[in-house]
């Protein structure tokens, strides 16, 4: 169990001025970058009145989401930057920024995978279901998604905090329990990853099959082709955009939830890894507007996710069948 019941309780100052300022300053340019960019998606978004679409809906909340998480990421920077130790040492005041941390990063996750999900039904429709995502689905998943974060985000406000459990205490995210970091995080994460991976995988696969369809009655054309190629791209790019982010924080949390020594043993190198995977973090949150929102080449094909051609090329498939 992890903890500092056999550590020394006198709270000395161990992080080095020039070291804080290495990891604090790029932590604080990145967020306020980070800002600037979700604020302009944002806006973007209400002035050109595009909420009418279901997609537009969650891709303006994901944007909402990662300010939250970069605001709140500027808040821990700067209690960082001002006084490092209670990072380390845990202090009441780290309580609310680390929540607020939480939910905002829960919250994008969330709106990830419903992405994801709203893709694939985008895609999967002309082939098998008639489902489609309608605005009012999208507001529906918008609320859940925030209601579920705010929840589980706001655990340690409620109580479920170490501030008086030296036993339970996580070294890396103190006053957080080791407990509540595994629950939350373990299968967060493991959505963040496998779902989209699903939703990814899928899309290709359908794209690849109308693709073989289309070239058996000879009506593939190199615009789809480009199409199917662009949108691969796309996929792995954003599965690949949450395993960088997300992987490190979890191999820290299960890191922590192993280790049995004290914080003055850990420092410098497991603290400067944790702030490494905080600043990767709100590197999502700086690509995910360029990934979805500000119509890379990529992403426009991924969006149209060439339905209406591969229907029309089918149906004219069809016909030259029954002749």
């Amino acid at each position: 169990m992890n903890g500092f019941l056999n550590c020394s309780a006198n709270h000395t100052k161990i992080w080095s001025h020039y070291l804080v300022l290495a990891l604090g300053i790029p932590q604080l340019t990145i967020n306020v970058i980070s800002i600037i960019f979700n604020c302009t998606v944002i806006f973007t978004r209400l002035a050109t009145r595009d909420l009418h679409k279901p997609i537009s809906i969650l891709f303006c909340n994901l944007a909402i989401s990662d300010l939250f998480t970069s605001f709140s990421g500027f808040w821990i920077s700067m209690l960082f930057i001002t006084n490092p130790d209670i990072t380390i040492f845990g202090s009441r005041d780290m309580l609310a920024p680390y929540s607020l941390y939480t939910m905002s990063i829960l919250s994008t996750i969330y709106n990830l995978v419903s992405i994801g999900i709203e893709r694939y039904l985008a895609v999967a429709k002309s082939m098998r279901t008639r489902f489609r995502v309608a605005r009012n689905h999208s507001i529906a998943v918008v609320f859940i998604n925030w209601v579920l974060a705010f929840f589980l985000g706001c655990l340690p406000l409620m109580g479920w905090n170490c501030l008086h459990a030296q036993s339970n205490i996580s070294v890396l995210y103190s006053p957080f329990c080791v407990n509540y970091l595994v629950f939350i995080a373990m299968p967060n994460v493991a959505v963040a990853f496998l779902v989209p991976l699903f939703t990814y995988l899928r899309i290709i696969i359908i794209l690849r099959k109308r693709k073989l369809r289309m070239q058996a009655c000879g009506q593939a054309t190199g615009t789809y082709r480009s199409a199917e190629t662009q949108v691969a791209r796309t996929s792995i790019s954003i599965w690949l955009l949450a395993l960088v982010s997300y992987a490190p924080f979890l191999a820290g949390v299960i890191f922590d939830a192993a280790n049995q020594r004290c914080h003055g043993e850990l420092y410098p190198g497991v603290y400067i890894f944790r702030n490494c995977t905080a600043m990767l973090i709100t590197l999502t949150c700086l690509g995910n507007p360029l990934l979805y929102t500000l119509r890379l080449r990529a992403l426009g094909a991924w969006l149209k996710a060439p339905c209406g051609l591969w229907a029309s090329r089918v149906r004219a498939c069809a016909a030259i069948g029954h002749v």
